[in-house]
């Protein structure tokens, strides 16, 4: 289906501005690490920004929304996830514009070029716009995203070719800020101005008891008064492969996978939607427990999430939890369980 001429208006601008921060190739003298701000006007929210090329395989920029998104860039930058790691996607919240093949396009991009009538030619001169969110497949622009990616790629441009002139122009004044451009609207118009400006802290999620949990049952699991014995792992991840619902945007299921760390046994497994797996994982742990007729003496787990779920409710139960740097039972059962995804 054809976009209507209002929103191929937007796309039109959105395709020019590509081709104009493309031609200027920032990544010739810009790294990743090197971030400036955009702000939206239409949210008021900040817009990290990272020039992508400078290591000759990936070109294009990636926009972090928020400061949900600039702790995931920092996270990666940092090393707390490497390149070839799962969980890379699932820790970006951003939009990005890449400069990619004519195979890596899909229909609906190239519906859109040929409706605006443009051509490409050559490796590394299609322009590709995705949107990326935690926990759901990497997806086409909608609505306002459009014109905000728009605005980005025209002050990215402007900001690489000051960078050009004066390589110390991102540098930080003082620790704990970013250099942003700023918009405000003269006569009809978006008017962009510098300024230096400390992100916004995360705000950190406070889930009360009784939303994750059925206290009954956790008494009545106490009152059994069962024997302690041996450790579990547990962990939480994305399943691999996504799925989808109709036309909605196809999402990935977040996993529980628990595994007896002696036996390398595999005790239960559990697929979630990531927006209310807190709950379900905890009444899939209550229940094994119950099957199992047994506590173990010990959980062990890698992942600060993990811990702060599993943690306070287990310990009401007289077991241990342990922070370990790697859970080898439970890795192995995870390839293997990767390798059945792939197979399914």
């Amino acid at each position: 289906m054809e976009r209507d001429q209002g929103v191929i208006d937007d796309w039109k601008r959105l395709y020019d501005a590509a081709i104009r921060f493309g031609r200027i190739q920032s990544w010739r003298w810009m790294a990743d690490s090197e971030l400036f701000g955009v702000q939206n006007p239409y949210t008021g929210e900040m817009g990290y920004c990272c020039v992508l090329g400078s290591l000759g395989e990936l070109f294009g920029l990636m926009v972090h929304l928020g400061t949900e998104g600039l702790v995931g860039y920092l996270k990666i930058q940092a090393g707390e996830i490497g390149a070839h790691d799962m969980d890379i996607v699932h820790v970006q919240k951003c939009l990005m514009v890449s400069f990619e093949d004519r195979e890596d396009l899909d229909e609906p991009d190239l519906r859109t070029i040929r409706q605006l009538g443009l051509r490409f030619r050559g490796r590394k001169a299609w322009p590709l716009f995705r949107n990326y969110l935690p926990g759901y497949y990497p997806w086409y622009l909608q609505g306002d995203e459009v014109k905000y990616l728009t605005l980005v790629l025209e002050q990215a441009r402007e900001v690489g070719l000051r960078v050009k002139e004066n390589r110390t122009l991102l540098a930080p004044v003082r620790e704990g800020v970013v250099f942003v451009r700023i918009p405000r609207k003269e006569e009809g118009r978006f008017v962009w101005s510098d300024a230096w400006l400390e992100p916004e802290a995360p705000k950190r999620k406070v889930v009360r008891k009784d939303e994750v949990f059925d206290e009954l049952r956790l008494q009545r699991i106490k009152r059994r008064a069962l024997n302690h014995a041996g450790a579990w792992e547990v962990d939480f991840f994305y399943s691999p492969t996504p799925v989808r619902e109709g036309t909605e945007r196809p999402w990935f299921p977040y996993t529980l996978l628990c595994v007896d760390h002696d036996s390398g046994l595999v005790l239960h497994v559990f697929l979630a939607p990531h927006w209310r797996y807190r709950s379900e994982f905890l009444t899939q742990l209550l229940s094994l427990i119950e099957r199992e007729g047994r506590l173990p003496e010990r959980i062990l787990v890698v992942k600060t999430e993990v811990d702060e779920l599993l943690g306070p409710v287990f310990s009401g139960l007289g077991i241990r939890s342990e922070r370990v740097r790697e859970l080898g039972a439970l890795d192995e059962a995870k390839v293997s369980l990767f390798e059945f995804f792939a197979d399914a």
